[in-house]
């Protein structure tokens, strides 16, 4: 997917979309847009940044799932199984965009798929579908044909985070690095702050992770009511 981030008006319709199309709970988001200003007064002006997961080549939290939950499909996607996640959320610790949460109703860690039900039919991801200011596109990039590729081949394409060397299939049109660094400081708090919480919950080891994969394999999450809070070790 490339995001013309010079387009972008920072409607939030791909939000709105992507809740509906994959009935995200309220609440909670599989993406949203990062709102900044960038320059000085008198001279400033916003700046919009679609966040959603990069479904990474190297995925951080595909190697981080101790119950290999988390798999990469021979499309490129980064994809959970519902029924072998349980929840531990060691995935979403590791992974440096932040993009994952935990359902509050299924019990398992849930996050941006590009719409892969819709991929599989032929479509476009729903937020593609929506953007108003046709700033997405998504693509065959190993096809020379598509208009994803000719976009690369006629612009400077940039990713977030460069530096975890995750290769990204997330792309950005337009993110210089005064953007691209706006906030770093805020998010590196956030991201701290995050782990922190989290050390609340996540009081349980990969093994013992593991052990609770083999108590329920075979049984789907929706035929089971287990309480997947992680209570703290006394």
């Amino acid at each position: 997917m490339v995001i013309d981030l010079r387009r972008c008006i920072g409607c939030g319709a791909c939000a709105v979309a992507c809740k509906q199309e994959n009935n995200v709970p309220l609440g909670y988001y599989r993406k949203w847009v990062k709102l900044g200003e960038k320059g000085r007064y008198s001279n400033t002006r916003n700046y919009y940044i679609p966040i959603l997961c990069n479904h990474c080549e190297d995925a951080i939290c595909n190697r981080n799932c101790p119950v290999h939950a988390t798999y990469k499909t021979p499309d490129g996607l980064t994809l959970i199984d519902y029924d072998r996640c349980v929840g531990c959320k060691y995935c979403m610790v590791s992974c440096p965009y932040n993009v994952r949460f935990a359902h509050p109703y299924r019990k398992t860690v849930d996050k941006c798929t590009f719409c892969a039900h819709r991929i599989k039919k032929g479509l476009e991801p729903a937020c593609v579908v929506t953007c108003m200011a046709k700033a997405r596109t998504f693509g065959d990039i190993s096809d020379k044909n598509t208009e994803i590729s000719k976009i690369f081949a006629t612009n400077s394409i940039q990713v977030l985070k460069p530096e975890q060397n995750t290769k990204p299939h997330v792309f950005y049109i337009g993110l210089d690095e005064i953007v691209a660094n706006a906030g770093k400081d805020d998010f590196r708090y956030m991201k701290y702050y995050r782990r922190d919480i989290l050390k609340e919950e996540i009081r349980i080891t990969k093994k013992e992770a593991e052990n609770h994969y083999n108590i329920l394999k075979g049984v789907s999450n929706a035929d089971i009511e287990y309480d997947y809070r992680l209570k703290s070790n006394t």
